[in-house]
């Protein structure tokens, strides 16, 4: 028994111990909506991010445009990403993270080119659970630049949705728009604990 089957077993003990019944819990909230990439993108760019379309045959050339509007000459990639993503950016320099790139590395790279697991259309939010083209979490929170590909198929309707769709034993990480934050008089400062740049590019 692992410490999260211990964890439960507790509470399942101390539950039941109260002499309390188990009330079922109620899912009468919407667990799924009819899907719009369009959402998704809208949702994306409220937060401030930069949102691109790339049809078939596309991506290599876009990510390619992305990183030299960008000025971006040396960027990390995660192992699994795919290689043609980046068969036509020219003059950048890929530096794996394989072995592990020690932190100060990381913080000078330009910046980090990845895939992703899910995406919400409801929530504008991108998911990480650390699986091929995506990396540790480390690597999409140093570098001040994240570029991120998301496909259509990944992109799930609703919060629920998503969550069914994923693995709640991975190193999940949640990334709704550039990082930010907001002080007590809400005067907004970015790149606080993550990248102050987030590009997402939609392909199907």
């Amino acid at each position: 028994m692992n410490a999260r089957d211990e964890i439960l077993r507790r509470i399942r003990t101390a539950v039941g111990s109260s002499g309390g019944p188990e009330e079922p819990v109620p899912r009468e909230y919407a667990r799924s909506r009819p899907l719009a990439d369009g959402l998704f993108a809208e949702r994306v760019a409220d937060y401030r991010a930069v949102v691109h379309w790339a049809a078939p045959g596309e991506l290599g050339a876009l990510v390619a445009a992305c990183l030299e509007r960008r000025g971006a000459r040396r960027v990390c990639v995660p192992a699994g990403l795919p290689r043609e993503w980046l068969a036509e950016a020219s003059g950048v320099e890929f530096v794996p993270d394989s072995p592990p790139l020690p932190t100060v590395e990381l913080d000078a790279v330009d910046g980090v080119v990845t895939g992703c697991a899910v995406a919400i259309a409801e929530t504008g939010t991108i998911v990480l659970d650390g699986g091929a083209g995506q990396g540790r979490r480390a690597l999409t929170l140093v570098p001040d630049y994240h570029l991120c590909v998301v496909r259509a198929d990944q992109i799930a309707g609703t919060v629920p949705e998503a969550l069914a769709r994923l693995d709640p034993r991975r190193p999940l990480t949640f990334v709704s728009g550039p990082s930010a934050t907001s002080d007590i008089e809400l005067n907004r400062v970015e790149g606080v604990h993550g990248p102050r740049n987030l590009e997402v590019v939609i392909t199907h």
